[in-house]
């Protein structure tokens, strides 16, 4: 399922970020594709040893794992930790996947990627083209978002950047090991965490059907997470 996770970023912290990217040392965005990726990618990038993606990273690590939004869709276990691209007139990255497994920045520990991120750092009227292009059983979603807005997709899913025709797209990037592996686990789980929110506004923690349906929730989560 796609989720689209608003205001990860507050205006003013995408304003911040986009004065320090401004004069960032940028280099090719190959250096983090697989064999085949790297074939249809032609971007940039900060590298992942710039002191400034360190920086950048750790507040939009904050920010992602603290909205509640992001909580209950991708039911987190761990993430790596996000990384920075631009994309210029005639830059795209073509139909790819992404790697199943990934290193942890700064460690030797693996984790299997399940779902993709992408943070939106330039607003849709500041260029042409960039769309994210997303596959799934139902078709192509062309994705581009206000800054400071997150997708968040299933990392099995083909997808692209279209290229640029104007202007310049800023993003950041970065993929989650879920406690529930399958996609369609996690989208019964959103939902039912959905349905309970809405009873509890409208009836009070102590509504019978409310408890009730937590039970089965947390009955689910045990059924179905991998710790």
């Amino acid at each position: 399922m796609i989720h689209h996770i608003p205001n990860v970023l507050s205006k003013e912290q995408v304003a911040e970020f986009r004065t320090l990217m401004h004069s960032a040392n940028w280099v090719n965005g190959k250096v983090t594709a697989g064999t085949l990726s790297a074939s249809v990618k032609n971007n940039q990038q900060l590298s992942e040893q710039d002191p400034l993606t360190h920086e950048l990273s750790e507040l939009v690590m904050k920010a992602i794992w603290n909205h509640p939004m992001f909580q209950a869709a991708a039911l987190p276990h761990q993430m790596i930790p996000p990384l920075f691209n631009r994309y210029d007139v005639q830059e795209s990255f073509g139909f790819h996947v992404d790697n199943s497994i990934r290193l942890i920045r700064g460690t030797q520990q693996q984790m299997r990627t399940d779902l993709s991120c992408t943070l939106f750092l330039s607003e849709p009227d500041e260029y042409d083209g960039g769309e994210l292009v997303i596959e799934d059983t139902y078709g192509y979603h062309e994705v581009k978002l206000p800054a400071g807005d997150v997708v968040l997709y299933p990392a099995t899913s083909l997808h692209e950047v279209s290229s640029i025709t104007r202007g310049t797209r800023f993003a950041s990037f970065f993929w989650v090991q879920s406690l529930i592996r399958d996609d369609s686990k996690r989208h019964l789980l959103f939902n039912l965490d959905e349905s309970v929110r809405s009873l509890r506004m409208q009836h009070g923690d102590g509504y019978a059907e409310v408890v009730k349906l937590t039970n089965i929730y947390h009955n689910l989560m045990r059924m179905w997470s991998e710790l």
